[in-house]
């Protein structure tokens, strides 16, 4: 396979793994918003079925409050399927993906099965558009019942009889052995988890453990969704405070992005830290890796558990052992604001020329495009 199908391979997934993420940033927020609120009323198991019947309105709706995110959750799989087969075939690939997706999600082929149905549905649809000619006036037959029935069959039929069970075996023998992990090894996981997301913010890198991670949850695998969800916070608020606390050491820019990348870093988006790490990546980059493999770290192997694949401050009391899970979060990006201040030195602005200079050598590598490629 050569370079350039690789790349469209990277591209078909990434967009999948775009359009899954509102989604399953909704159902999150929803199920954070009734865990948090129930444990005011001392409810540690809102989504337990005895509270649909609860005397209490409030906690009625929590209840169902959980359960829209679990709905919205659930989506997950045929989301990533549809769109990777959009990707691929266009329109016409969403409606063989997506059913491919719910097959997936029931016969328990996890984030795998999920990749490989999108790809089968697109693939299926683009051949088909290729390769089917009809008469001008039969023409739109083929968008809209061909392409989707004929798919749809295909796609279906392949992972019903020949890759759903391999990729369900595969699903359920990684859930046993993360779940079977204990001491180091659980904190040596969150460890890579951890340094994977930090490494590139948001490019190929985290998002490949962040949605691998989030797609774990489906089988009751929880450590890596919470090594993920304390590595993406940490990069942005600890460099947001590195400028908080020695503005000298950063020019304008970066300490008007410093502000930003903070409040980005409490609501869970790690992208505020990019600016940084392009300004020079050779210091950066592996700091924001020690920084999120140490927070992760910390969270796990001391007992936090994230159940909810979300990262932002409004989700932290709802984590299992919270008090852990900010201590992760709060050394991660402690580290990242004393060794970024501990590499850098004071800049020099030239007030007649209003430029910026900085007294140590800058390692500029980075542009923003190839940053995010």
């Amino acid at each position: 396979m050569n370079k350039s199908m690789w790349k469209n391979l990277e591209k078909h997934i990434m967009t999948g793994i775009s359009y899954m993420i509102p989604v399953v940033i909704a159902g999150a927020v929803l199920m954070a918003i009734s865990r948090i609120g129930a444990s005011a009323f001392g409810i540690s198991n809102i989504w337990d079925e005895k509270w649909a019947s609860s005397s209490n309105v409030i906690i009625q709706f929590l209840h169902t409050d959980d359960g829209w995110g679990g709905l919205a959750l659930g989506l997950m799989f045929p989301i990533i399927s549809g769109f990777i087969a959009y990707s691929i075939a266009d329109k016409g690939g969403i409606a063989p993906g997506m059913v491919a997706g719910v097959l997936v999600a029931n016969m328990n082929a996890g984030f795998l099965g999920a990749l490989a149905s999108g790809l089968i549905a697109g693939y299926s649809a683009k051949f088909m558009f290729d390769h089917i000619h009809l008469p001008e006036a039969m023409k739109s037959v083929v968008p809209v019942f061909l392409v989707p029935v004929l798919g749809s069959l295909v796609t279906l039929i392949l992972i019903q009889y020949v890759i759903g069970a391999p990729f369900a075996a595969l699903n359920a023998g990684l859930a046993s052995w993360l779940k079977s992990m204990t001491g180091v090894n659980r904190v040596l996981l969150a460890a890579i988890v951890g340094g994977m997301v930090g490494f590139d913010l948001g490019g190929p890198v985290n998002k490949a453990a962040v949605t691998t991670a989030m797609a774990l949850l489906t089988s009751g695998v929880y450590d890596p969704n919470t090594a993920a969800q304390v590595a993406i916070i940490i990069p942005p608020i600890g460099l947001g405070l590195a400028t908080m606390i020695q503005k000298q050491k950063f020019s304008p820019e970066l300490n008007e992005a410093g502000k930003a990348s903070f409040v980005m870093g409490l609501i869970g988006v790690s992208e505020g830290a990019i600016p940084f790490a392009l300004e020079s990546p050779l210091k950066i980059i592996p700091i924001n890796v020690i920084g999120s493999a140490l927070g992760s770290a910390i969270a796990v192997g001391l007992g936090a558990v994230n159940k909810a694949p979300i990262s932002g401050f409004y989700g932290w009391f709802a984590v299992n052992n919270w008090p852990v899970y900010i201590l992760g979060i709060a050394v991660g990006s402690a580290f990242i604001t004393g060794a970024t201040l501990l590499v850098r030195k004071n800049v020099e602005v030239n007030e007649d020329s209003d430029e910026t200079s900085i007294d140590d050598s800058q390692d500029n590598d980075f542009s923003e495009e190839e940053w995010e490629s």
